[in-house]
C-alpha cells in the first residue's frame, strides 16, 4: 500500500511539471537573435558608422566642386566716387593640382590702383594655374579624397565588429537565462519530491511503518531544496531582466514575460544561428574584419605617407591668364595675359623630413599589428575549435552521469518501497542527480559561451 501511494504521488508531481512546462511560450535563440539584430540601439548605431563615412566622404568630394566668388566694393564721400570695385571668379579644382579659372573685373572710380583700372566695359579673363612640383601629383584634397574612400571600406569593418559585439552581449545574456532557468527547473522538481516525499513519509510514520526521525530527515531536505529554489529564482529573475537589456521592438525597450521560457537545447542549433559551420574558411583571415580594419589603416597610413613625401619638394607654382574685353573675348591676342610665378622651398626642410619619417614609423608599427592579428586570430580560432570540441565530448559524459545516476535513484526508490532501503540512502542517491544535472547544465553554458567567443573571434554577423 505505501509503496502504491508513493509512486502515485511521484507520478501526479511529474505530470503536473510537465503540464506547468507545456503552458508557457517559448523564446528560441533564433528568434531572439533576429530581434537584437534588427531592433536594439547598438546594432542600430553600428549601421551609423557606415552613414558617417559616407558622410564624410561627400565632405571630401567638395574639395573639387567648383567655386564661385563675388567681391564687390564702392566708396562715395562728399559727392565724389572714390572707387567702384567688383572682382568675379569662377574655379573649377581638377584631380591633378591644375586649377582653371575664369574672371570678370570691373574697377571704375578717381581713386583706384591704377594697377587695377580696367576698361569701361570691365575686362574678362580665362586662365589655368599648374603646380610643377609640389601638389602636382599628390595634394591635400586627393590624399583626403582617397583616405574617405579607404575609410568607408574600413567602416564597413568596423560595423561588422560592433555587431559582432552587440550580439555576442546578447548571446551571453541568452544562454545565462537558459542555465538560470533549467536550474530552476531542477530545483523546483526536486522540491516537488521532497515534498512528496515528506507526504509519504508522514503517512507512513502514522501507520506504525517508519520511526518519526524519518520526518525530520525528509522534512530537512524539503528545506534545503526550498532555499536552493529561492536562489535560483533570483538568478533567474536577474538574468531575465539582464536578457530584456537587448529585447526591442522599433524604439522600445520589450521586458521579457516571467511565462516565457528558453528553447530546451540552443546548443544543437547554436552554431549554425551563428554561422560557424564552415570550418575550412574559419581560417581564411583575408574577409576578417579585424584583418581588414588593420589594412583600411594601413591604407591610410600610406597615404599620408606619399604626401608628407610630396611636401619636400619645392612649391612651383605657374598661372596664365588670357585677358580680353568681354565684347571681343573671341578675339585671342598674344600680347593680352597675365602670367605669375610662385616659388618657395623651406631651407632645412626639418619639419617636412620629421613628418615623412614618423608616418614611416607609423606604417611599420601597423604592419606588425597586422602580422600579429593574423597569427593571433588563427590560434585563438584553433584553440576555440579544440575547446568546443572537447565541451562537446564531456557534455556526452555529463548526460550519461545524470542517466547513470538517476537509474540508481530509481532502483533505490523502488527498494524503498519495499522496505530494504533507507531514506539516507535515497537522500544521497538524489543528491547525486541533482549534483550531476547541475554539472550537465554547467556543462551546457561553458559550450553555448564557447561557441559564442568562436563567433566573437570569427566577427562574422550575417
Amino acid at each position: 500500500m505505501r509503496a502504491v501511494i508513493y509512486i502515485l504521488l511521484c507520478v501526479l508531481c511529474t505530470l503536473h511539471a510537465a503540464a506547468q512546462e507545456r503552458l508557457a511560450g517559448q523564446l528560441s535563440f533564433a528568434e531572439y537573435l533576429g530581434y537584437v539584430k534588427k531592433y536594439h540601439p547598438l546594432t542600430r548605431q553600428a549601421n551609423l558608422t557606415l552613414s558617417r563615412a559616407e558622410a564624410e566622404l561627400m565632405a571630401a568630394r567638395g574639395g573639387f566642386d567648383p567655386k564661385l566668388e563675388v567681391d564687390y566694393d564702392k566708396k562715395e564721400f562728399k559727392g565724389t566716387g572714390y572707387y567702384s570695385l567688383l572682382n568675379s571668379s569662377f574655379k573649377i579644382p581638377t584631380w591633378y593640382g591644375i586649377e582653371i579659372k575664369a574672371a570678370f573685373d570691373n574697377s571704375t572710380g578717381k581713386y583706384v590702383n591704377p594697377q587695377n583700372i580696367t576698361p569701361e566695359g570691365g575686362l574678362s579673363s580665362a586662365g589655368i594655374t599648374i603646380p610643377l612640383a609640389q601638389g602636382l601629383l599628390v595634394n591635400r584634397r586627393m590624399a583626403d579624397l582617397r583616405s574617405a574612400k579607404v575609410q568607408l571600406r574600413l567602416s564597413a569593418a568596423e560595423q561588422k565588429l560592433q555587431v559582432t559585439e552587440a550580439v555576442y552581449a546578447a548571446s551571453l545574456a541568452y544562454f545565462s537565462w537558459k542555465r538560470a532557468f533549467d536550474e530552476v527547473k531542477l530545483y523546483q522538481t526536486y522540491l516537488d519530491f521532497a515534498r512528496v516525499r515528506y507526504t509519504g513519509i508522514t503517512k507512513l510514520i502514522q501507520a506504525g511503518d517508519k520511526p518519526a526521525i524519518d520526518s525530520i530527515e525528509a522534512g530537512v531536505i524539503v528545506k534545503s531544496r526550498r532555499l536552493s529554489l529561492a536562489d535560483a529564482q533570483l538568478k533567474l529573475t536577474k538574468a531575465r531582466l539582464e536578457l530584456s537589456n537587448y529585447l526591442w521592438l522599433e524604439n522600445v525597450p520589450v521586458e521579457l514575460a516571467e511565462n516565457i521560457v528558453p528553447e530546451e537545447n540552443p546548443a544543437e542549433h547554436a552554431a549554425s544561428i551563428l554561422n560557424l559551420t564552415d570550418a575550412a574558411a574559419m581560417l581564411q583571415l583575408g574577409e576578417h574584419p579585424k584583418v581588414q580594419a588593420l589594412q583600411g589603416k594601413l591604407e591610410l597610413l600610406e597615404i599620408e605617407r606619399r604626401y608628407k613625401a610630396n611636401l619636400l619638394l619645392p612649391k612651383v607654382d605657374l598661372s596664365y591668364n588670357f585677358l580680353a574685353e568681354p565684347r571681343y573675348v573671341d578675339r585671342y591676342r598674344f600680347q593680352d595675359y597675365k602670367l605669375g610665378v610662385n616659388f618657395s622651398l623651406p631651407v632645412f626642410l626639418r619639419k617636412e623630413r620629421g613628418g615623412l619619417r614618423l608616418a614611416k614609423l607609423k606604417i611599420q608599427d601597423g604592419q606588425l599589428d597586422l602580422d600579429l592579428a593574423r597569427v593571433a586570430l588563427r590560434n585563438k580560432i584553433l584553440a576555440q575549435q579544440a575547446e568546443i570540441d572537447a565541451l562537446e565530448n564531456q557534455k556526452v559524459t555529463a548526460s550519461e552521469l545524470v542517466k547513470d545516476y538517476s537509474t540508481m535513484l530509481t532502483s533505490e526508490e523502488r527498494l524503498f518501497s519495499f522496505g530494504e532501503s533507507s531514506l539516507f540512502v535515497i537522500n544521497s542517491r538524489e543528491n547525486n542527480v541533482v549534483s550531476s544535472r547541475l554539472s550537465e547544465i554547467s556543462m551546457e553554458n561553458r559550450l553555448l559561451i564557447a561557441i559564442a567567443d568562436l563567433f566573437r573571434t570569427l566577427s562574422n554577423p550575417q
